[in-house]
């Protein structure tokens, strides 16, 4: 909430200047303000689909067209590892992302369901991770009959180290699976060497960070993922793959590959129709030990998907372009504040989030209704409905307060920023911003004085009857 002496000024046109109660502005200002709002007649307004999917290139198209008249969908109904379409899309994310080893599954979700069931995690363990993530964490962990330890989050939206060492020792999980959200990374240094020290095996959802890289903050560090046992990204239709629905599951452990393989589907010799697993003698008994789940990825999924890999980097200059331009303007609305982003980390800016400043909760609804009317649904992640809020984890909740985290989501904005909008959309994406929280501090009551400030000290009644 604003401090009692600051008071918002401006209407829709304007960006929510706030100044000091009391102090008047020059006439020459205030003539300005008033000829600029004369000018501003329309709202600004976004007309184009906010959620936007990037578009599968034609090469996708055609091959996933072939598959079909073929029939040929099934990852396995070829004769050698080098005709699956699915296979090759393995060798060529691993390749991507620096791995050595990759299986592509239906989900990202049962990509981290697997990955913890291969790290050795059993029903009852514990598992430390965010209380900042999407419902998908949680529920992997809660599929493999595993019981969350969430950690408090920051209010850039990355784990607390210092909450994460303090669990760890409270809690005595011997697991980690730390979330990306949004891609933002948190100093994984420093995560890596809190869970080394307690032998915690440390896992990454990578989910949100296709395309960030994180050493020195260029494009030839290594990719996200790399300082757990094994990762996890997603080909989800909001991510920068996109087939709709997929994962895949990376790592350098040849053992940990070969039962996620299986744990897949890779049932009897199946494995030697993968390219991006161990040699056979690694999947030993396996096939007849584990469990198939069927969580395959589908060939078509994988046709669509290859295509998008070689043209990652490129979008993500393009993304991050996008989002340093709104991010500077943003922050320097008086009532905004975009967290800074990891100086070791090289970003991929495929959405934007913000924190509101100095407001009610009255005010943030307000605001999110008047973006609405105005064709931008930002999303608050402290919403009571949305599923990156911990309160609605009811299927496995917090067994202790996270203030830290509820404050920040309370006040957390979501937007993202497609692909295939034009530069002069994010301009008035701004607008949109600006003037609607400029709309909404405008209805804030101000105080007014009602008695003459030039009243002077009346004349005693004595006097008056001598006059």
């Amino acid at each position: 909430m604003a401090p009692a002496h600051l008071e918002a000024i401006g209407g829709a046109c304007g960006a929510g200047v706030v100044e000091a109660k009391g102090m008047k502005r020059p006439a020459e200002t205030r003539s300005a303000d008033a000829k600029a709002a004369a000018k501003c007649v329309k709202r600004a307004v976004i007309t184009k689909d906010i959620k936007a999917p990037d578009a599968v290139p034609e090469a996708g198209i055609q091959e996933a067209t072939q598959l079909m008249r073929l029939g040929k969908l099934y990852r396995y109904n070829v004769k050698s590892a080098g005709e699956s379409v699915v296979s090759l899309c393995e060798v060529e994310v691993a390749q991507y992302t620096g791995f050595k080893y990759c299986v592509a599954l239906n989900s990202c979700g049962s990509a981290l369901y697997l990955m913890l069931l291969a790290a050795g995690v059993k029903p009852g363990d514990a598992v430390l991770s965010n209380a900042f993530t999407f419902a998908a964490v949680p529920s992997a962990i809660h599929h493999a009959g595993a019981k969350p330890v969430y950690v408090e989050s920051t209010s850039g939206y990355t784990m607390d180290l210092t909450d994460l060492k303090s669990k760890i020792a409270s809690s005595g999980a011997k697991f980690c699976m730390i979330s990306h959200m949004r891609g933002k990374i948190a100093d994984m240094d420093e995560v890596k060497k809190a869970c080394d020290a307690a032998g915690v095996v440390l896992l990454e959802d990578c989910a949100h960070s296709i395309g960030v890289r994180f050493g020195a903050g260029t494009a030839t560090c290594p990719h996200t993922g790399h300082h757990g046992l094994a990762c996890a990204i997603s080909s989800q239709s909001y991510k920068m793959l996109n087939s709709g629905e997929g994962g895949f599951f990376l790592t350098d452990d040849g053992p940990m590959a070969a039962k996620v393989a299986v744990y897949a589907g890779a049932y009897e010799g199946l494995s030697e129709k993968h390219i991006a697993v161990p040699p056979k003698e690694v999947f030993g008994d396996l096939p007849t030990q584990l469990p198939n789940y069927s969580l395959r990825m589908s060939a078509l999924a994988a046709a669509v998907v290859r295509p998008q890999i070689p043209t990652i980097e490129e979008r993500v200059e393009k993304y991050n372009a996008r989002y340093y331009m709104i991010e500077q303007r943003l922050n320097k609305h008086p009532l905004i504040e975009v967290p800074p982003q990891n100086p070791k980390v090289r970003i991929c800016g495929d959405s934007i989030q913000f924190n509101l400043q100095r407001v009610t909760d009255e005010q943030v609804q307000k605001f999110l209704a008047e973006c609405k009317s105005r064709g931008l649904p930002c999303e608050l992640f402290g919403a009571a409905t949305n599923a990156r809020n911990f309160v609605n984890w009811k299927f496995s909740p917090a067994e202790e307060s996270l203030p830290r985290t509820a404050q920040m989501l309370s006040r957390a904005v979501d937007i993202r920023l497609p692909l295939t909008w034009e530069d002069s959309d994010f301009l008035t994406l701004c607008q949109v911003v600006e003037e609607s929280l400029a709309s909404v501090m405008a209805c804030v009551k101000r105080a007014v004085i009602t008695k003459d400030i030039k009243a002077p000290d009346a004349v005693p009644e004595a006097g008056i009857q001598e006059a």
